[in-house]
């Protein structure tokens, strides 16, 4: 069985910082661009951040560049997203993803529908 789970996430103040990580299992995500994405209350899942299978390459929302930081370790079948600076506009339930194996490492996808396994989210609130 296939799964993402999704951990790190909790209440912290604004200004503060959150380390989510995300943990493979039943396949391998080397040779899959990984993303997180998040959902707020009355909103839809929108994109974060996304970084390529060999990790050369990341991409970024721009309500969240300068201040978030995707990385991954195909060793451990992980992804993680360093959260600085967090505003209370990012509190949401925070989901990381998979894409299908694709051919170039470079390869980015920012599209929730080309993720095909995705975990169960947690959740980031950040008080005023």
């Amino acid at each position: 069985q296939v799964q993402l789970v999704e951990s790190g996430g909790g209440l912290v103040q604004a200004g503060g910082s959150l380390r989510l990580s995300c943990a493979g299992s039943g396949r391998t995500f080397s040779s899959s661009a990984m993303g997180w994405f998040r959902q707020a209350p009355g909103k839809e899942r929108g994109f974060v951040a996304t970084i390529s299978w060999s990790g050369g390459s990341t991409y970024y929302a721009d309500s969240v560049k300068g201040r978030f930081t995707i990385s991954r370790d195909n060793a451990k079948n992980a992804v993680y997203l360093q959260m600085n600076s967090l505003k209370p506009a990012d509190t949401a339930v925070y989901y990381c993803a998979a894409t299908r194996p694709l051919s170039l490492p470079t390869m980015l996808r920012v599209s929730a529908g080309e993720y095909i396994y995705w975990g169960q989210g947690t959740q980031v609130t950040v008080s005023s």
